[in-house]
């Protein structure tokens, strides 16, 4: 029978020969030291033990009596677990909460550590795995012994079927050595499939818009925003009108993320898809259907946005066709794929946009009335920017961080001549023109306030620029504009090589490829980048 041990906490004055005391004072009661830990604080030393009598049963007063009484021993309790068994379960904690699988194996390939997305690729307990050789596991193969000869492997695809069912991974490997070189190990680490398609659809995705987000607070915006709220948890069709680039399509989103609805939000541009494919793009096609179709079939957006919201951006400019059969699919929830024989029943939100007058086209016969009375079910009219200016000041600001921290430059603000411009501008192109104009100022300024002189409009761009007492030419010649558009060029390229830490990053902050951005720095014949800083 197993005698029972007890787990301490010494505290005594550092001294030397405290270990070699303690040690006597147990081995003279015949106890048995399983475990010791000490930690030196200051003038203090923090013993740890953990004990178990040899001979016969010891009480816990008998325990504090042997030790009692030692040399500089300031305090002694008895403790659940020790230091190093709080450390073990922190890291198995930890490893047990990260995305990867884990596994690590000794020198002679036996398993060491293990975590629990391991464990379930293999379908096997923490308890089968310890200690025993990686290549006795069905699941695994001998790829990580190899690490033990110095080897190495990266994103290695793997497959394996367990009673868990199919796993696929990618998996990478490399040797560990100790502090002088000599390998004591290898450990591996497998991405699961599923993670690595979720995670590359989530930042492929524009990211999710709630209202929350929306900037603005005047009574219109207000309005639309509190309606929105309201009517998104419905299943009711939503018709989004406003004039190009009010926001129809942040404003859609948002209304899918406070939907609950768990499906994919699948936005389509009516006006972008050719009338030939249209069809086949909303309602799909079964194999066969017509030359050039996938042997599989495929299903149509209604069917991929199943669950979730199918967002119809230009609506009104649906040729007639297409029109009668979205009034079909919007009344039945049902679709046919082209070549098929038999209906697919759909759940999806329709949520539809345009910034045309829908009522003229009603009456010129360009669009259809009785879908016209379907999808204007609950209609929500975005106002233009030049009818809330009181917003410009808040929205500037927004775009001017956004874009100061995107480019990771200095946070800039805007001078009172550069809002005053702004505020007076018509604003033809709403929210998305502001967002330009405080892009382009942002990149052209140089100081942290941005002046008036920064903030251009396209027409600022297409003007001649006088170069001193010279009489400028018209701006119909094609000299001037071309010469202040390489200027412009120039300068964005300038500002952006200055605040990256190398071409390639500066080319991903002006969404350009890094070929690009080397052959417009050879156009403009510019420096070296340590010696930009010297350019204007």
């Amino acid at each position: 029978m197993e005698s029972q041990s007890y787990k301490l906490n010494l505290l005594f004055l550092d001294r030397i020969g405290i270990v070699a005391d303690i040690s006597r004072r147990l081995a003279d009661r015949s106890m048995n030291i399983l475990s010791m830990e000490v930690e030196r604080r200051q003038q203090l030393a923090d013993v740890y033990l953990a004990v178990a009598p040899v001979l016969q049963e010891m009480t816990a007063g008998e325990i504090l009596e042997t030790l009692s009484g030692l040399d500089g021993l300031q305090s002694i309790r008895f403790i659940k677990t020790m230091p190093n068994e709080n450390r073990q379960n922190t890291f198995h904690t930890v490893l047990d909460n990260v995305s990867d699988g884990i596994v690590s194996i000794d020198a002679k390939g036996k398993i060491t550590t293990i975590n629990q997305l391991a464990r379930t690729i293999l379908n096997c307990h923490h308890r089968d795995l310890i200690g025993r050789r990686i290549d006795q596991l069905a699941a695994m193969d001998a790829h990580l012994l190899s690490c033990l000869e110095g080897k190495s492997y990266s994103r290695i695809r793997r497959s394996v079927s367990t009673n868990n069912g199919q796993f696929e991974f990618f998996t990478s490997a490399r040797p560990i050595a100790d502090s002088t070189g000599r390998i004591i190990g290898a450990v591996e680490i497998m991405k699961d499939m599923k993670e690595i398609k979720a995670l590359v659809e989530e930042v492929s995705q524009p990211e999710n818009v709630s209202f929350d987000a929306f900037v603005g607070n005047t009574p219109s915006v207000i309005q639309a925003i509190s309606f929105a709220r309201k009517i998104a948890p419905t299943p009711s069709i939503v018709s989004i009108r406003g004039q190009s680039g009010t926001g129809k399509e942040l404003f859609a989103r948002a209304i899918h993320a406070e939907s609950g609805r768990t499906g994919a939000f699948i936005p389509v541009n009516c006006a972008a898809i050719p009338d030939a494919l249209l069809e086949s793009e909303l309602f799909g096609y079964e194999s066969g259907a017509f030359t050039g179709a996938q042997k599989s079939g495929r299903a149509g957006l209604f069917e991929q946005a199943g669950g979730g919201t199918l967002f119809l951006d230009e609506i009104a400019d649906l040729p007639p066709g297409p029109q009668a059969k979205i009034l079909r699919a919007i009344q039945e929830k049902r679709v046919r794929r082209i070549g098929g024989r038999s209906e697919i029943e759909v759940d999806a939100r329709i949520i539809t946009a345009t910034n045309r007058n829908l009522e003229r086209l009603v009456e010129s016969g360009d669009f259809r009335q009785d879908l016209y009375y379907r999808i204007n079910v609950l209609p929500i009219h975005l106002p233009p920017l030049n009818a809330r200016t009181e917003d410009i000041r808040a929205l500037a600001d927004h775009f001017l961080f956004q874009i100061n921290c995107r480019l990771g430059s200095d946070l800039q603000h805007l001078s009172s001549g550069a809002l005053e411009k702004l505020v007076h501008h018509s604003w033809p192109g709403n929210v998305r023109e502001l967002k330009n104009v405080i892009e382009r100022a942002a990149i052209l300024c140089d100081t942290k306030k941005i002046g008036v002189e920064s903030i251009l409009f396209s027409f600022d761009l297409a003007a001649p620029a006088p170069s001193g007492n010279r009489t400028a030419k018209p701006a119909n010649d094609g000299g001037p504009l071309t010469l202040q558009l390489d200027a412009l060029e120039r300068r964005i390229v300038v500002n952006a090589l200055k605040t990256a830490r190398s071409i390639r990053q500066a080319a991903g902050r002006l969404g350009v490829s890094h070929t690009t951005l080397r052959n417009k720095i050879k156009k403009h014949r510019l420096p070296p980048l340590a010696s930009l800083s010297r350019v204007k």
